[in-house]
């Protein structure tokens, strides 16, 4: 599986009263990452057809930055499509190279036009293979 990186910086609109990255922003880092691999990596044909919604998340925090450290997140697809919806992983490892925060995400793709479930086809995901 061909993985995607992106890098993240802890602006002082990201920490909560404990001084340190929220819960709420790790959450968008997840899908602003993974809207970033599908832009990058997705055919043309395929981007302008199809959009992925999240159907699930699951967190794991093992760790958090405060402002003004980075991470580099990492995505990756997981195992084979299931009908509509396929499994992302996303890893966040901070300066030291130490994954502090880890999710499982579902993600569920719909026709642009209809805006309806469609199978995920294998051709769709041949790119991130």
């Amino acid at each position: 599986m061909k993985h995607f990186r992106q890098t993240f910086t802890a602006l002082p609109e990201h920490i909560d009263e404990l001084g340190h990255v929220n819960n709420t922003v790790w959450v968008r880092w997840i899908q602003d990452l993974a809207t970033a691999h599908w832009s990058d990596t997705a055919r043309p044909e395929d981007a302008e057809q199809f959009f992925w919604v999240v159907t699930r998340h699951e967190i794991d925090y093992r760790g958090n930055v405060s402002e003004g450290e980075s991470v580099t997140g990492e995505t990756w697809i997981e195992g084979d499509p299931r009908g509509a919806t396929s499994i992302r992983r996303v890893d966040f490892r901070n300066q030291a190279g130490k994954v502090i925060v880890s999710a499982a995400t579902t993600w569920a793709m719909l026709d642009r036009e209809s805006q309806r479930l469609v199978r995920v086809r294998p051709e769709v995901l041949a790119p991130f293979r």
